[in-house]
């Protein structure tokens, strides 16, 4: 918790990869490989500075400064609250540093974090999960200490946070940021926008968090070890009063961002496209949500804009994106490859060795005060493997050819209830064929 004076939050950390400036404080951010950003919130103004050093070395011999952005909350209160920036630059891979945050009015405690491994051989491991709340978060505890463990490189929060952060003039979002730190201020905390991030304009989600890009971490993309990994909003296609353009500025803005990763040279290095996005393309929940639907916005687009939006399925397909991961449906469903609504698996007896069609996985079960969602029980036959358990999405990729995936459950006290590996001697759209 980074503390000043009066009042203290909570500390996020988050991976820079690009330069840019931030769409809020705009400063210039040399947001580089090699770097974290390190992010906190007060209620009143301090400076914005954190000083850091080696594990083992002398504590604090290293500090830098950012800037704080105002941000006024749309509730009643009209509550206001700064949230600071702090980009570390030239961190050693793989080296581990202790930091803490704040000012001479006040600093957090002591935290530590690992600079990620800058090689594309490196096999990164990842957390994934949505829909997490700060009434009756039930993976939390275990994602704090398996983290603290040092189990995880990187956090994939997909979407929903809090439930709601603009509640309670945004003390239940300030609540959930405190909640997570024991996670995000170890290890790079990355998301994507979910339904529930919308009031106001998705005003919380849009300040709170400090994603690569100009977008206000509604989209962008980002690169660790051989894998390629975009996180989009699907809530484009369902808030249009936020800005019909919004949506086509997405869908070209992905399509440009597989265009550039799928350049031989580029693809030849990260071979593994992985999205992510909140409101999945397909499922099977006993629910009316959009994935219950054969014509999903997210997956066909709508036709009752001028002119008509594309979704996204065809975009993913004919850029070869390899893993789809979704959240929003508070169960855990893992499908066969599929496109167009039918199953092409690699193999019957190797359905994910050398796929014809992209793997997708929903992970909305980390726990929230909306519970767990029920199926249906006569569900499409690309559906694999489903579960009701509370629980999250463990993730490795392994090598250019081997990404390992595995559902735990909380509820049956941390035991892995399904997995798979998915292997690709090829990548891109050739691969399907």
């Amino acid at each position: 918790t980074c503390f000043n004076a009066q009042k203290h939050i909570f500390v996020i950390l988050c991976l820079p990869e690009y330069a840019c400036i931030h769409p809020l404080s705009k400063t210039l951010y040399f947001k580089l490989p090699g770097s974290m950003v390190v992010t906190w919130t007060t209620f009143n103004k301090t400076e914005s500075k954190v000083e850091y050093g080696l594990l083992g070395g002398r504590l604090f011999d290293m500090s830098a400064k950012g800037d704080a952005a105002l941000f006024v909350d749309s509730g009643e209160e009209m509550r206001k609250m700064y949230i600071h920036r702090v980009t570390l630059t030239d961190l050693k891979p793989t080296a581990t540093y202790v930091y803490h945050c704040g000012s001479e009015e006040g600093w957090s405690d002591m935290f530590s974090f690992t600079a990620l491994n800058d090689s594309t051989s490196f096999s990164p491991r990842f957390a994934v999960y949505g829909d997490m709340g700060n009434e009756n978060p039930q993976s939390l505890a275990r994602l704090q200490k398996e983290t603290q463990l040092g189990m995880y490189d990187v956090i994939l929060h997909v979407g929903d946070f809090a439930y709601d952060m603009h509640e309670d003039n945004a003390r239940v979002g300030d609540e959930f940021m405190r909640q997570i730190q024991s996670i995000a201020a170890y290890v790079p905390y990355m998301t994507c926008p979910g339904n529930h991030e919308s009031t106001y304009n998705f005003s919380n989600y849009r300040n709170r968090f400090s994603m690569p890009g100009q977008t206000e971490s509604l989209w962008y993309s980002w690169n660790l070890g051989s894998a390629h990994i975009i996180s989009l909003s699907t809530e484009v296609y369902f808030y249009l009063e936020f800005g019909q353009e919004l949506l086509f500025k997405q869908y070209e803005w992905l399509k440009k961002d597989l265009e550039e990763a799928n350049k031989p040279e580029n693809r030849a290095v990260r071979p593994w496209i992985i999205t992510m996005g909140h409101r999945p393309m397909y499922c099977s929940d006993d629910d009316q949500d959009d994935c219950t639907k054969f014509d999903s916005y997210v997956r066909l687009g709508l036709n009752d804009t001028k002119p008509p939006a594309p979704g996204l399925e065809d975009l993913f397909y004919h850029y070869g994106v390899d893993v789809e991961l979704w959240a929003h449906e508070h169960t855990y469903e893992r499908l066969w490859p599929v496109y167009g609504d039918k199953v092409y698996n690699g193999s019957k007896e190797q359905p994910y060795v050398n796929p014809k069609a992209p793997v997708h996985i929903i992970t909305g079960s980390a726990g929230c005060r909306e519970k767990t969602d029920r199926f249906n029980p006569n569900p499409k036959e690309w559906s694999a493997f489903r579960s009701t358990d509370y629980g999250y999405t463990r993730m490795q990729v392994v090598n250019a050819t081997h990404l390992y995936l595995e559902q735990v459950s909380d509820d049956q006290y941390g035991k892995v209830i399904d997995s798979i590996w998915v292997v690709k001697e090829k990548h891109g759209f050739s691969a399907w064929f």
